[in-house]
């Protein structure tokens, strides 16, 4: 066992998870000022989302599995596997909020949960990039940060907009961003098993992003009825998706 390059994954994965505190920033924002922008943070995170399906966890799926088909199957299993715990989520919520007013809305568990499963993705990719090479980890490990600052953001967002009070927001958002170490960890102690599990969350985590994204979180946007802010809205979900798309050019892919 290398001490070295356990010790570099372990604190590379430490300073990506403490990005999903960057919502600390909006601490001092009145609440008022913060329920103005929630709508722009959730826009910015249905980007990332799709940002990050479409242009980072299809192409990679497709690469694993080789067959296509396959892929595309794993990838409507994990859009049902959230379809599905969503349904849960709603009739649990209907019975525990019956006689209660307000509530956590569903898709705020569910933006919890995929993203779990996409950090646990990030931890194998540092684990596996540090065992290759510490040069590659390091730059794979800043790869990952720039793309998880903007994600985090409309996480956070995100996680508000469910109805979670800020402190809750910032603790589930770290909580998810954690399981990072998950991955890196399973990655460093079994090198010849860790593909094999990462193969089949990328497709799941790729369904779980197009969901979240299409089922919970367009829908909120429509919400918004002015010309101005819609506007506003589509560009912050275009450059949501354009911070990804760039991030996949300079990482050279």
């Amino acid at each position: 066992m290398n001490v070295n390059i356990w010790l570099a994954t372990i604190i590379s994965v430490a300073v990506v998870s403490l990005v999903s505190l960057i919502g600390v920033f909006f601490l001092a924002l009145k609440s008022d000022k913060l329920e103005k922008i929630q709508l722009i943070l959730v826009a910015l995170a249905t980007g990332g989302l799709l940002g990050g399906a479409f242009v980072h966890l299809i192409p990679e799926a497709f690469e694993a599995f080789k067959n296509p088909v396959i892929a595309s199957i794993a990838m409507v299993l994990g859009f049902l596997m959230f379809f599905i715990l969503e349904r849960f989520l709603h009739w649990q919520h209907k019975h525990t909020t019956a006689h209660i007013n307000g509530g956590i809305k569903p898709f705020g568990t569910i933006n919890i949960v995929a993203d779990a499963l996409h950090n646990f993705l990030d931890g194998i990719l540092i684990g596996a990039a540090y065992l290759y090479n510490p040069e590659i980890g390091l730059a794979t490990t800043l790869a990952v940060l720039l793309h998880e600052i903007p994600q985090e953001i409309g996480d956070f967002g995100i996680l508000i907009r469910a109805g979670f009070s800020i402190k809750k927001a910032l603790f589930f958002n770290f909580a998810s961003a954690c399981s990072s170490f998950i991955g890196a960890i399973l990655v460093l102690s079994f090198q010849g098993s860790a593909g094999v599990i990462s193969k089949a969350v990328l497709p799941l985590a790729a369904g779980g992003f197009i969901y979240l994204a299409a089922a919970d979180l367009i829908p909120e946007l429509h919400t918004e009825k002015t010309i101005k802010n819609s506007i506003y809205q589509f560009i912050t979900l275009i450059f949501g998706v354009g911070i990804l798309f760039l991030l996949h050019m300079l990482e050279g892919h």
